[in-house]
């Protein structure tokens, strides 16, 4: 693979451009690399009275409550005030949705247990907080999680 840097004073926005054979796993895993990199998505929280700017990748999961949108840390609770569609929109690849009610952080995931019959369980290292997946989410996850593993 070549690697070329042009540079030049007329760009008024930065470009990457990835030009290929044809788009394969490699090709998948560079896109995937350049979009978190520049990715800028700022939200607000808030809790009390208080708002609060913190980085996402400090996000274990968003889960739907009767008060809103739940965003969970490892030791708090935020609301957001953006409903969990408008979310997975603006959102980085490394968060993904897993049930009705809630999204979910793949890079903070620490286990999966399994279930066959019902919704299986994701653990944080950490906290003892967890999120339940749908069986009609759980491929899909297993698949973003083993493709992360080979970034």
């Amino acid at each position: 693979m070549k690697v070329r840097i042009e540079i030049d004073d007329s760009v008024t926005e930065d470009e990457v451009v990835i030009r290929c054979h044809s788009f394969d796993s490699n090709t998948a895993r560079i896109q995937q690399a350049l979009t978190e990199l520049t990715d800028s998505t700022q939200l607000t929280f808030f809790k009390d009275n208080a708002e609060y700017y913190m980085p996402i990748d400090r996000i274990l999961f968003f889960e739907t409550s009767s008060g809103g949108i739940d965003a969970h840390t490892a030791d708090d609770v935020f609301t957001i005030k953006k409903k969990l569609y408008e979310l997975e929109e603006i959102l980085p690849r490394s968060f993904m949705r897993v049930s009705k009610s809630a999204i979910l952080n793949l890079n903070m995931v620490y286990s999966v247990e399994k279930n066959i019959t019902a919704s299986s369980l994701v653990r944080f290292m950490g906290t003892d907080k967890l999120v339940y997946v749908s069986r009609i989410y759980y491929k899909a996850m297993k698949q973003r999680l083993d493709e992360r593993r080979h970034l």
